[in-house]
């Protein structure tokens, strides 16, 4: 059974910076791609970032945010820095992957980022 678990929101200033931590475990073979999306409140998710083959940003955090990954521990991660308000919600990893039932998308629980003063 694979699981991804993700780390590090919490409640933040405008101009703040967070760093968000994704851990996938189980039968894994091989991931694909690891990205991150978000939900604000009342909105439909949206791609935040993505690192497969290529590396891709919403252009609303472009310059701002950063994705990275660490192969070797299946874990993916999301630098934010000079959060906005704008930048509130749900935050979800997701991974393409193969495990031993084959090629699939997988989602974690989600953690919460909320830009305020």
């Amino acid at each position: 059974q694979v699981q991804l678990v993700e780390s590090g929101g919490g409640l933040v200033q405008p101009g703040g910076s967070l760093r968000l931590s994704c851990a996938a475990s189980g039968n894994i073979f091989t991931i694909n791609a690891m990205g991150w999306y978000r939900q604000a409140p009342g909105k439909e998710r949206e791609l935040v970032a993505n690192s497969g083959v290529s590396t891709n940003y919403a252009d609303s955090v472009k310059g701002r945010f950063t994705i990275s990954r660490d192969n070797a521990k299946n874990m993916v991660y999301l630098q934010m820095n000079s959060l906005k308000p704008e930048d509130t919600g749900v935050y979800y990893c997701k991974a393409r992957l193969v495990s031993r039932i084959g090629t699939a998308d997988y989602w974690g629980q989600g953690t919460q980022v909320t830009v305020s003063s």
